[in-house]
């Protein structure tokens, strides 16, 4: 076997070892029983996801982003997104999504997602991202009902024009979800093509005390926590934001 076979032989070992870890994880996930620890967890996600929110909202790279929020039909914000290398790949986090009523323009509570991935390639080194996705077409929302999907095959996804002349960046805006990033004074950069949203059903049971679906959360408002006022109340705000055109 030459180099090069070699070499290709490792990186499908590679690959598959991770795809069974992280299909694995997404079960797990999925399985365990509500507990205090997920009661936490979930808890935090919340706070960061608050957090990661107002650093988009005030970042002056970010104007785009507010501008195409107004129009955004749901939000997804995951606070701490790990990416790792080492020939391949791996990225993923926690991350909540909230969606909007056409009708009245209310946002909904928070639901409980994990998004993963992995790439193959010869690169190494690791960052940690903010990242928020907007999904912009009623696929992109339909997309966050099931208990996973992947970006890029059941919902197109694209990133976000951000910084000085983003506005003219309009290429992209056709897409179901648009990706948009912060990682150390760094924006944009991350392919989210081919990467899972799943349910974290675990954390959604634990946060709001009963089994709750994502068409539970997002569409028929049957749940609620107090806690999520900081996140809402950021949405409802964003509506009377200064507008940055597009032209």
């Amino acid at each position: 076997m030459n180099a090069k076979k070699r070499m290709s032989w490792a990186k499908g070992v590679w690959l598959f070892l991770f795809t069974i870890f992280l299909s694995g994880a997404l079960t797990l996930f999925q399985a365990v029983p509500a507990s205090g620890n997920d009661r936490q967890e979930a808890t935090q996600v919340v706070e960061k996801a608050c957090m990661t929110f107002s650093n988009f909202m005030n970042d002056d790279h970010m104007g785009t982003f507010r501008d195409l929020l107004k129009n955004a039909k749901a939000v997804v914000i995951a606070p701490e997104f790990l990416k790792g290398a080492f020939v391949v790949g791996a990225s993923g986090g926690n991350a909540v999504a909230m969606a909007r009523d056409e009708k009245t323009g209310r946002w909904s509570e928070p639901a409980f997602y994990t998004i993963g991935g992995v790439s193959i390639g010869f690169q190494i080194g690791g960052q940690s991202s903010e990242v928020i996705l907007l999904a912009m077409t009623q696929r992109g929302v339909t997309s966050l009902m099931g208990n996973s999907f992947k970006l890029g095959a059941d919902a197109g996804v694209a990133a976000g024009p951000v910084g000085i002349g983003a506005q003219a960046a309009t290429a992209n805006l056709s897409a179901d979800i648009l990706s948009f990033s912060r990682s150390k004074g760094l924006y944009g950069g991350i392919s989210l093509d081919g990467a899972v949203v799943a349910v974290r059903e675990a954390l959604n049971e634990a946060y709001y005390g009963k089994k709750a679906s994502p068409t539970d959360i997002l569409v028929r408002h049957g749940v609620k926590n107090p806690q999520t006022a900081c996140l809402l109340q950021g949405l409802k705000r964003s509506a009377k934001s200064k507008t940055t055109s597009l032209m």
